[in-house]
């Protein structure tokens, strides 16, 4: 046979051999029954996910970090640490007595609130059209922090006090990094209701569109629930009890990767069973055959894209860490749910509808041929597989007359598509990946964000949130001295000072004695005492915390104080945080990725036995994530108008686009090399591609809508790693695995098995 002609059928006498029915299928039945048990009773885990959540600075800091041990330490000095807050108050025309008889009440309002750090409440500060009050949340108490969702009822206690009984035209808006993190801790409460929907009714539609089925698509979703309820049982008990950490954005895209994975698992095996459906009677021994062919290579993607996520733990990054393991344990639960849960159920409903339903009853009776004809197939309907030996559909069909013609122009093809990604690689090099400032991570800004400017605006920017430095009580005075000298670091007098011990100011005050108000630091009787020879120092800065102004600002302190002698000084707060958050990022993606592509090229030449074809999958997947890269870029900047993208983006893109990349690959090839054992390498990438051209190019689909609903968040992270991530599926589903990967190969010919026997066999 040619190596372009794609007409001669397999032979049918082969493909109605009766497969023997192991004791494996009862094991896989066994399995079906018990992952069911445990993916049903975890459903209802899924909503307990947000309550073991955790999205303060520790879900994402290192622990080497110099802020996580200043924080540390820092509760040895306060054992309550607070989240630094304001609520800012504006009327256009000017305050009146009335508003500012309101706001000084509410000062006192806030402390009653639960949640509040009442000791540390500011007197209202008024300025023009504008007054603030500094109202600080208790982060973390006597070592337990605070969850989420008590910060969110805190801050929204605070906004409704300031509400209620506000004078008309007085607006009310909450600022600084606590009114930030609460806003940013609320956007994620939508992962149990809005994203999840979203990615369901995505999935139906488009399951909806490539069955032409109105029955077929519940098979799948059904099994990705029963996946993720499996999942959310197994990592709620580990975040729970603290083996893993889980956090917002981990919950999310967990959501849409057991979503699409799922999915894309399910039509691969759906599809060779629909294949097996022509060649025997039975559709036990049709699923048997099918299960077999699709089991290998869904076990080795799965393992892939595992492997490849548990990378993510050699990161310093807490939510790096924490992603891995996270979304590792839901693709383990969805391969196994996969080929247990899936294939028992289309087995069972298929086979048994017609005694179940009125519609089967009528057929039993009018027509015992054609209700037998129909057993375990009627799910397919109105696309009814019949045993007509035609499952070699490589021979006809839309993605048959593709391969041919791409035989022909193998050359021709992979060259012209190289050369189009490598144009769409320019544009990587205006990627921004500096780091998003707290205003700008919202793609809808909430009201925390509006309240942060005007409070910008009219306050001093860097006001609440100073940097928090550690040092030896014997240098104190040098390292003060040494810090006031930093650019950046606010120059009036009091901005550079021992810590107040708010314990004892708020006894002072209990007493009835007053503190008058001083233009420094607190009298030596309020301030800090020493702790085991440390100090507490707190050193204003002129920026706003999140800014890259004052990232720079620390760098200088932390300069500074480093030529000190003998004070052994660390630099934390805010601003220290989102600093160290940044450099752990660009740490881990520096790290992660050349390990990432080892270990998968290591995985794929013991799939493939060879080590040409690994080679060349990488190099054509590393190409398409390099190209998606530099069109992200373009829509980031000119069409989305994102102000940066988080330090994080491109790792994360890199290993959902890799790993997931690999998949369609490992997809293609297993087939390949299956085809290639009977036709040669020629007609067997050919045949491959024809193959599982339809298949692999509707599960690239499913997974890009999947990701792109983390849109429906209001964060731009989340929305920049679903557009990267469903671009770059889609451009490595439709042109890396359907040209690129073929034609080459094509090209190549045999030589891409080497060194296994079949780089000897025929072209």
């Amino acid at each position: 046979m040619s190596r372009t002609d794609l007409i001669e059928p397999a032979p049918a006498a082969a493909s109605n051999v009766r497969p023997r029915r192991p004791r494996g299928a009862f094991v896989i039945a066994a399995l079906a029954v018990l992952w069911f048990l445990i993916g049903a009773s975890g459903g209802s885990y899924q909503a307990k996910l947000t309550d073991v959540q955790k999205n303060d600075n520790a879900a994402w800091l290192p622990k080497s970090a110099q802020s996580t041990k200043v924080a540390d330490q820092s509760e040895r000095f306060n054992p309550v640490q607070t989240i630094p807050g304001f609520i800012v108050y504006e009327r256009p025309s000017g305050l009146t007595d009335a508003d500012k008889a309101k706001i000084t009440a509410d000062a006192a309002t806030f402390r009653g609130i639960e949640g509040v750090a009442a000791d540390e409440v500011g007197a209202p500060v008024f300025k023009g059209t504008v007054a603030s009050i500094s109202v600080p949340l208790v982060g973390k108490d006597h070592g337990k922090a605070v969850q989420g969702p008590d910060l969110v009822a805190t801050e929204k206690a605070i906004i409704k006090a300031a509400n209620a009984g506000a004078p008309a035209g007085l607006a009310v808006n909450s600022a600084g990094p606590g009114g930030l993190l609460v806003a940013f801790i609320d956007a994620f409460s939508g992962i149990d209701g809005a994203l999840l929907l979203a990615a369901v009714a995505v999935v139906i539609v488009i399951l909806l569109i490539v069955y032409r089925s109105p029955v077929l698509w519940i098979f799948p979703l059904f099994s990705s629930f029963i996946a993720l309820g499996a999942a959310a049982l197994v990592i709620y008990q580990l975040a729970k009890h603290g083996v893993l950490t889980l956090n917002g954005q981990s919950q999310g895209i967990l959501y849409v990767l057991v979503l699409g994975a799922g999915t894309d698992y399910a039509l691969l095996l759906i599809s060779r069973y629909r294949e097996e459906l022509h060649n025997y009677d039975s559709s036990v021994d049709a699923m048997i055959r099918a299960w077999r062919g699709a089991a290998p290579p869904i076990i080795a993607s799965a393992a892939t894209v595992i492997i490849g996520l548990l990378c993510l733990t050699l990161g310093e990054l807490n939510s790096d860490r924490s992603l891995g393991p996270v979304c590792a344990i839901g693709i383990g639960c969805t391969v196994i749910a996969m080929l247990t849960v899936l294939p028992a159920y289309l087995l069972v409903i298929g086979r048994y509808w017609a005694w179940t339903n009125p519609v089967g009853w009528v057929l039993l009776t009018m027509n015992y041929r054609r209700w037998r004809s129909l057993e375990g197939r009627w799910i397919f309907w109105p696309r009814v597989p019949h045993v007509d030996h035609q499952a070699d559909i490589a021979t006809h069909g839309w993605w048959g007359r593709f391969a041919a013609a791409l035989g022909r122009n193998a050359r021709r093809g992979w060259v012209i598509t190289a050369a189009v990604l490598a144009i769409c690689v320019i544009g990587i090099s205006g990627l921004r990946s500096g780091g998003l400032t707290n205003t700008e991570a919202f793609t809808n800004p909430p009201d925390a964000v509006n309240g942060q400017k005007l409070f910008d605006r009219n306050f001093s920017q860097g006001e609440g949130a100073p940097a928090v430095i550690i040092a030896d009580a014997a240098r104190a005075d040098a390292v003060i001295d040494a810090v006031k000298q930093v650019p950046g670091v606010a120059a009036a007098p009091g901005s550079v000072c021992i810590g107040v011990d708010y314990a004892k100011l708020a006894a002072v005050l209990k007493s009835g004695a007053t503190v008058p108000p001083a233009a420094g630091c607190a009298p030596q009787q309020l301030r800090l005492g020493a702790v085991d020879g440390k100090v507490l120092i707190n050193a204003q800065i002129t920026d706003r915390y999140d800014t890259r102004a004052a990232s720079t600002t620390i760098q200088g302190i932390r300069a500074a104080v480093g030529t000190v002698e003998g004070a052994h000084a660390l630099v934390g707060g805010q601003t220290a945080i989102n600093y160290d958050i940044q450099q752990a990022s660009r740490h881990d993606r520096n790290l992660i990725i050349p390990i990432v592509l080892v270990v998968i090229f290591v995985v794929l030449a013991l799939l493939l036995r060879a080590l040409i074809a690994p080679l060349l999958l990488i190099a054509t997947v590393v190409l398409s994530f390099t190209a998606t890269l530099g069109v992200s870029a373009v829509v980031f900047n000119h069409l989305f108008h994102f102000a940066d993208a988080d330090p994080s983006f491109p790792l994360f893109a890199f290993i959902f686009l890799v790993a997931l990349g690999i998949d369609y690959n490992i997809f293609l090839m297993t087939r390949v090399r299956e085809e290639t054992l009977k036709y040669g390498t020629r007609d067997g990438v050919l045949r491959g591609l024809a193959v599982t051209g339809g298949v692999i190019t509707s599960a690239g689909v499913v997974l890009a809508a999947t990701f792109t609903v983390l849109g429906v968040l209001p964060l731009v992270s989340l929305a920049e790693i679903g557009f990267a991530v469903a671009f770059g599926v889609l451009l490595d589903t439709i042109v890396v695995r359907s040209i690129l990967v073929p034609a080459l190969s094509h090209d190549i010919g045999r030589r891409i098995w080497w060194p296994s026997t079949l780089a000897r066999g025929a072209e």
